[in-house]
């Protein structure tokens, strides 16, 4: 592992290209570094998770219109879609983004937290679909994928892009083009130009992650993975790009993140070192934001000291910055109070999470969701006693590296009317590698099957299911199986668009 320095330069300044970041992270995809045997298994957990997710989600509004877009693209060996025969084959850029969207429409897919956020799966739907179109194999797929997740969690872990009101998804772009950069066994050269590029046209705000949240915070990684796409096809004929992207005196360090006074640090494996990024990801095995779910497990467990919820004066949640800012009370964002905010948005909500996982002691990607749920008088009185503050020690905890220190939760306390005070901890998610109920194959299996049920056949899940778990030996041929179908009649269609 190599530690390298990132900064702004001068134009005038001389500098070897590769001492610049994009150049690094295309000699990193480009490397032949073997896969290791646990890596594997975990790119094959996170295939079966995306798919997971994605089966339930193929008759929400977002994903229908995505899906509609994608199908006026068709191409004879194009990609295949989430739930749709291989008859149905599509461009590669427009189901990576109606795929993408489908993934992450339920919030409910693996994710990494440190400086900055996000969730690497993101990254597996525009490798499949540029593997379909280009005829790899699945030894191929894992490569790219493995890559994607480095890449990834290596910007993550270094390059802060929330605080400057950045979305995350300009790493995500960036991770997805250096994985496909990996797949197909380009060129650095060819890699450094995509890179740039895809970081160039992926800068967006984050707007779509504030207020009201929209629709658009489910399509905004895919929008990312089909600018990635599109940045490899231009750099594999020979186009360059603006560069340098993150050091130019006019990039994105320069400018829209911490300026020409500041040094990144990021670590990088040296030529031959295996990636095992993934390892240091995690899945979800509740609906709603990361943050959020060791609070519905710790909900889960306090809700059976409390006798009568209506004696609870106030509930206080002590935690990390990013819990408290972000989807908690410090975001100063009315809408997380509010029965009438959108899913997207209460799924954003620490308040509304913590208040229905208390008073239901359980957790549904839908009905802990429903108009009726969040409109409930009840909870709406719990909800609103509910506040978050922002504590040193939870956020030291959060940014540490160092394992026996590191935690992604926080500690409650529940104040009643009579003066009685009840208090409760939690380190980890019950299903984070480090938690109570570690998340094992098995588990990844039972999600996807109890997702999918009603939407694919007992046959389409297991034949599923057994294709991904041989995906090392299967060939280029074959590849266009990978995606699950979904019964005859269950799919809903959109209305008309430009396409």
């Amino acid at each position: 592992m190599q530690n390298h320095i990132i900064r702004v330069w001068a134009s005038a300044d001389e500098h070897k290209r590769e001492e610049e970041l994009a150049w690094k992270l295309a000699v990193l995809a480009s490397d032949e570094a073997p896969v290791e045997n646990v890596v594997e298994s975990m790119v094959i957990n996170r295939i079966i998770d995306n798919a997971a997710v994605a089966m339930a989600s193929l008759n929400r509004s977002p994903v229908i219109t995505a899906r509609e877009q994608a199908l006026s693209h068709h191409r004879s060996n194009g990609a295949t879609l989430f739930g749709m025969s291989s008859d149905y084959r599509i461009h590669a850029e427009w189901a990576a983004w109606a795929n993408g969207t489908a993934v992450r429409e339920l919030d409910f897919h693996d994710t990494f937290l440190h400086l900055e956020f996000g969730h690497p799966g993101d990254n597996i739907c525009p490798l499949i679909a540029v593997a379909q179109q280009m005829q790899r194999t699945g030894g191929d797929l894992i490569r790219g994928i493995v890559t994607a997740y480095e890449v990834h969690v290596r910007l993550m872990r270094s390059i802060q892009l929330h605080s400057h009101k950045i979305d995350h998804v300009a790493h995500t772009g960036v991770a997805a083009c250096a994985g496909i950069g990996a797949l197909l066994r380009l060129d650095p050269e060819v890699i450094y130009q995509a890179i740039n590029q895809t970081l160039h046209v992926c800068c967006s705000t984050r707007q779509s992650r504030k207020g009201l949240i929209s629709s658009w915070k489910s399509a905004a990684p895919a929008h990312s993975s089909k600018l990635a796409i599109e940045a490899v096809d231009r750099a594999m004929r020979g186009e360059s790009a603006p560069s340098p992207i993150y050091e130019g005196e006019d990039s994105v360090i320069a400018w829209l993140l911490d300026g020409d006074k500041t040094e990144y640090k990021i670590d990088l494996p040296d030529a031959g070192e295996p990636k095992n990024a993934i390892l240091q990801t995690w899945t979800k095995e509740h609906s709603a934001e990361y943050q959020g779910q060791a609070f519905i497990d710790l909900a889960f467990k306090m809700r059976d000291r409390i006798e009568n919820l209506a004696l609870i004066s106030e509930i206080t949640i002590t935690t990390n910055k990013h819990s408290h800012n972000v989807i908690g009370s410090g975001s100063d964002d009315p809408q997380k109070y509010s029965p009438d905010a959108s899913r997207e948005t209460l799924d954003h909500s620490l308040p509304y999470i913590f208040a229905v996982a208390l008073e239901d002691g359980t957790w549904h990607h839908e009905a802990s969701y429903s108009e009726e749920r969040a409109h409930r008088p009840e909870t709406q009185i719990l909800w609103k006693k509910i506040k978050t503050e922002e504590d040193d020690l939870w956020e030291q905890r959060y940014l540490s590296l160092d394992p026996e220190e590191k935690a992604f939760g926080g500690a409650v306390r529940i104040s009643f009317k009579d003066g009685k005070i009840i208090e409760d901890e939690i380190l980890f998610a019950d299903a984070h590698p480090q938690g109570a109920e570690p998340f094992k194959r098995e588990d990844y299996i039972s999600k996807f099957l109890t997702l999918s049920a009603g939407v694919a056949s007992d046959h389409e899940q297991r034949r599923f299911i057994d294709f991904v778990e041989q995906l090392a030996n299967i060939k280029s041929e074959t590849m266009i199986g990978i995606n699950p179908i979904a019964d005859i009649g269950v799919l809903k269609r959109g209305g008309k668009g430009i396409f």
